[in-house]
């Protein structure tokens, strides 16, 4: 067969088929690939959903930070997940940590559902010091029909999403971080079909450099960025140094009180 389930490294209940299994195995390999995470590196995935993109990150050694603007959702990353990760919950639009926090940050099938995608690249970028990653369902995949793209990612049917071209996440990366050495690769996923007769027609074709992959990743370079508060801190802030939570919104009032 064209997949080993044992190297996956997803969840049981997220891999319902054979198929499923190949198809997250093809993303993880290429999301890794692009990404290069090293151990000891702080990663934040913003719309973390359920946490099983975590999953790739946990045998790279990362510190992993989940974020999700949907409670129940945390609720199921925390069972995956117990201590090995922190889950906030909060808007991706405004994401609670102060600037550089990150060395990795990504979006995985998060800007589909955004209202605005480019507010959430701006924060991504805000918060990191590495590198970003965008992963989108390719509006120009030839897999079939954008229903077709729906179900192999795990949307529903009836919810509305919006498909993303590599030229317009390029766009949008290019808005917040600036025209730096970006690197991107798809995976095509042929429809099931095809694989009946041509199960490794897949690894055959160029894994990195086809706009017609049904997803689409993109890792641009972020620049950190070194800011002071020009005006002295007046406020005491109550800080348990016990706990694993940070406290940015501290930081990033004074920020913004120093800006005014």
């Amino acid at each position: 067969m064209f997949f080993d389930q044992k190297k996956t490294g997803f969840p049981a209940e997220r891999l319902k088929t054979p198929r499923d299994d190949y198809i997250f195995s093809r993303q993880k390999e290429l999301v890794l690939d692009l990404i290069t995470p090293l151990a000891g590196e702080r990663l934040l995935d913003i719309g973390c959903g359920t946490g099983n993109h975590l999953d790739m990150f946990r045998g790279k050694w990362c510190s992993l930070t989940g974020l999700d603007s949907s409670g129940a959702n945390l609720e199921i990353a925390r069972q995956k997940h117990s201590e090995r990760a922190e889950l906030i919950l909060a808007d991706p639009e405004d994401i609670p940590f102060s600037d550089n926090e990150f060395d990795i940050v990504t979006m995985i099938h998060c800007l589909e559902t955004a209202v605005h995608p480019q507010k959430i690249i701006d924060e991504a970028v805000r918060v990191c010091r590495g590198r970003v990653f965008i992963g989108c369902v390719n509006n120009y995949s030839f897999v079939g029909t954008r229903q077709r793209l729906k179900e192999m990612f795990g949307f529903s049917f009836s919810q509305k999403i919006r498909f993303f071209s590599l030229p317009e996440i390029r766009k949008m990366a290019e808005v917040s971080a600036g025209n730096n050495a970006m690197k991107w690769g798809s995976v095509i996923y042929f429809p099931a079909m095809v694989y009946d007769f041509f199960e490794e027609l897949e690894e055959m074709l160029p894994f990195r450099k086809n706009p017609f992959g049904a997803f689409v990743g993109l890792v641009c370079p972020v620049t950190y960025t070194y800011r002071t508060a020009q005006n002295p801190v007046m406020n005491s802030f109550n800080i348990k140094a016990e706990t694993r939570k940070t406290a940015p919104e501290a930081v990033r009032n004074m920020l913004k009180e120093a800006d005014r």
